[in-house]
């Protein structure tokens, strides 16, 4: 989980290398975060969709998470 100080440190960032660029350490870090980051929305958005039931045409109710592993094997 990607906690509200590195979320800051990002912005920071970002702001620094518009305004006078960064050091290779700095882009290194900023990498890093951002990696950090959206590996942590996924994560997230990952665990939203799996909560979701899907009511089906004839009435039942199937979970995304069930539903997806059905569909694994032959995609």
């Amino acid at each position: 989980m990607i906690t509200d100080e590195q979320i800051k440190r990002i912005n920071e960032l970002y702001h620094k290398s518009k305004a006078e660029g960064l050091t290779p350490q700095e882009k290194e870090e900023q990498a890093h975060l951002r990696g950090a980051y959206i590996t942590a929305i996924r994560k997230s958005l990952r665990s939203n969709l799996e909560n979701i039931d899907i009511k089906n045409p004839d009435g039942s109710i199937e979970h995304v998470k069930d539903r997806r592993k059905k569909q694994k094997p032959g995609q």
